[in-house]
């Protein structure tokens, strides 16, 4: 989960909706924007809140994400769906479901499958700052039978009620959950590019049961994940399997999601490296070989040829790597930049330097299989206050994640039916 941004707001003109359907080409396109979810255009913006308390807010975010992907994680959906809640994401997508189209805000995370909100009538759910959805409003809305293909071959479902209707549960790391009736609706998107596009008979959960850690500007979850349930493999065919992005720098508001044709990711510099998938088709692994500062290459740990060894996470913050590497890695880049060491006020770095020093920070390069990124420092530094900053890399025993503040100002894209991840350097202000 991973740092921050959100889909602009869409318009819900019924007559300017495009529909697709299975039978839609897989060269249409489109594209919607994403806002940082620190900035001022986000609904989770703080003023109160300075700089450096929002960056420990989201060094927090990144530790505490961990156990979403950690190997106890993938036994099950529930499990996959760990710890996966509003205050954890990094990146807000507004989108509009049913008819006439009802906007709500959620989570845009690729860590997750399942597209929830909450929904009425709501016996037990957390508070929301906006309207509940109320299913009975939309001509469009269908809860999926106990014996629908749907509910018996989507992973969370669970019992069912004296009505027959199937009902999914996810359940979460921290004691939050939602519950709910899986169903479907017609899902609908602006585009920066062009008119909305709809999508109907989308598999939606409507949360009927949610109580937890979930924060008040959001009101659900959008999964970009791997898995069959998600956004992008819900749109599979009309998209081609293809979505990209490009995050932007933290003092810059906006940027893109891309899907289908606008998500092809081509021209001088880029470099792509195989996508794998493990025992769940949520996360997304890549194989990262080393990490070079300067001359001197770091090995990375190996892993079983073919299933990746660390996971791309646009909802996670930081860059999380076994403790071992980063005790080398540390040791490399410190004797690179030969700074003045600094104590983090934030308690999360363990390598800082006093910003009043002559830093010489140099450009890491991480060897992905058949891609070699040149990590600029605003990849792997962040100012934690006035005067220190960190390395942007944090130990961890259990999984390694490249998180988003190593991925900016890189056009990002995924090619589901390729299996592969496309880089290409961009300042993605412009895009």
């Amino acid at each position: 989960m991973a740092t921050s941004a959100a889909l602009a707001i869409f318009a819900l003109c019924l007559s300017c909706l495009v529909s697709f359907d299975a039978a839609s080409k897989p060269s249409q396109g489109f594209s919607v924007e994403l806002i940082n979810r620190d900035s001022p255009n986000s609904p989770f913006y703080n003023p109160e809140e300075t700089r450096t308390q929002r960056l420990a807010n989201a060094f927090r975010r990144s530790i505490s994400r961990v156990h979403h992907f950690s190997p106890e994680s993938q036994i099950s959906t529930k499990a996959a769906e760990s710890d996966v809640f509003s205050n954890q994401g990094d990146y807000l997508m507004r989108i509009s479901i049913g008819t006439p189209p009802f906007e709500i805000l959620a989570i845009a995370d690729t860590g997750s499958d399942l597209i929830w909100t909450q929904c009425e009538p709501c016996s037990n759910c957390y508070q929301q700052n906006v309207p509940l959805f109320n299913p009975k409003s939309s001509s469009t809305y269908r809860d999926f039978s106990c014996s629908s293909r749907q509910c018996t071959t989507t992973s969370g479902t669970k019992d069912c009620d004296s009505d027959g209707i199937c009902h999914y549960e996810a359940s979460y790391g921290d004691g939050s959950f939602t519950n709910g009736n899986l169903a479907a609706e017609t899902i609908t998107l602006d585009s920066t590019s062009g008119p909305p596009v709809s999508f109907p008979n989308s598999i939606i959960g409507c949360g009927h049961n949610d109580r937890g850690t979930f924060g008040p500007e959001g009101s659900g979850i959008v999964g970009l994940g791997g898995g069959s349930v998600s956004l992008v493999s819900q749109l599979g065919s009309t998209i081609g399997g293809k979505f990209s992005y490009c995050l932007v720098p933290a003092t810059a508001n906006s940027s893109k999601l891309n899907f289908g044709s606008n998500a092809v990711v081509s021209g001088t510099g880029v470099q792509s490296t195989p996508l794998t998938f493990q025992i769940l088709k949520t996360f997304y692994f890549l194989t990262l070989e080393a990490i070079s500062v300067g001359h001197q290459r770091v090995e990375f740990p190996s892993s079983t040829p073919g299933t990746g060894n660390i996971i791309i996470d646009s909802g996670t913050t930081l860059t999380l790597v076994p403790e071992d590497f980063f005790s080398d890695l540390s040791s490399a880049v410190d004797n690179v930049i030969r700074g003045q060491r600094a104590n983090d006020p934030t308690g999360t770095f363990s390598l800082c330097y006093s910003i009043q020093s002559d830093l010489n920070i140099p450009t890491l390069t991480a060897h992905f299989t058949g891609a070699d990124l040149e990590l600029q420092p605003l990849n792997t530094f962040l100012p934690v206050s006035d005067d220190v900053t960190c390395l942007a890399f944090v130990p961890n025993s259990q999984i390694a994640i490249f998180g988003n503040v190593a991925q900016t100002n890189f056009l990002i894209g995924y090619d589901l039916e390729g299996k592969t991840v496309s880089f290409k350097p961009t300042d993605c202000t412009t895009e």
